[in-house]
């Protein structure tokens, strides 16, 4: 570790990787509402927040585990699918509270084209929720679970053994992984019908 009169010791959130304080001043200086996205290694997490000399306060949210106890959702909880399902679901919430635009923060989630917090912003824009996203690498099909049906399809044919075992809990809920995209579909169907 460094040593010297003019070190400075970071802070704590700083130093445990959970908070960049930079970002965190400029979201602060700007004061307009964040679409806020998490995702840890079983859900993805969306929440609409605004700031307030306190602290954030989070004005709506959704979680994907809502995907599977309230819509039905049979698919994992941090795929592809299911972080733009979050996304939209978050989106309508904003939408019946009154807010139209918001200002996407991902936190310490590395932008990377095709990562899946743009899936979860993707979704809450076309929920209708107004966000400046630019070129992010967001392919169409993989929004539907596409890819993740076709893997399962090759593999299904290549290595039974090895299809039974990754797509284990898909098939222990009573989905088969190829009819992801038809399944995605009915749940937005249901998202859009609840109105979020």
């Amino acid at each position: 570790m460094a040593k010297g009169p003019n070190y400075k010791v970071k802070f704590r959130r700083r130093r445990e990787g959970k908070t960049n304080y930079y970002k965190r001043y400029v979201y602060v200086l700007s004061g307009k509402i964040r679409l806020v996205v998490r995702i840890t290694n079983k859900y993805v997490i969306a929440q609409v927040v605004k700031i307030a000399p306190k602290g954030d306060v989070v004005i709506v949210a959704a979680h994907s585990i809502e995907l599977v106890k309230k819509f039905g959702w049979k698919g994992d909880t941090n795929n592809t699918p299911a972080a733009y399902l979050t996304g939209y679901l978050v989106g309508l919430r904003a939408l019946k509270s009154s807010i139209n635009e918001a200002i996407a923060d991902i936190g310490l989630h590395v932008p990377a084209k095709g990562a899946r917090v743009f899936y979860v912003i993707k979704g809450a824009i076309d929920a209708g929720l107004k966000i400046p996203l630019g070129e992010v690498g967001i392919i169409e099909e993989r929004i539907r679970g596409i890819h993740i049906a076709n893997y399962a399809e090759k593999l299904k044919s290549e290595k039974p053994e090895l299809f039974s075992r990754l797509f284990s809990k898909y098939l222990e809920r009573g989905l088969d992984p190829k009819d992801l995209p038809s399944h995605f579909d009915e749940v937005l169907n249901k998202i859009k019908a609840s109105g979020g």
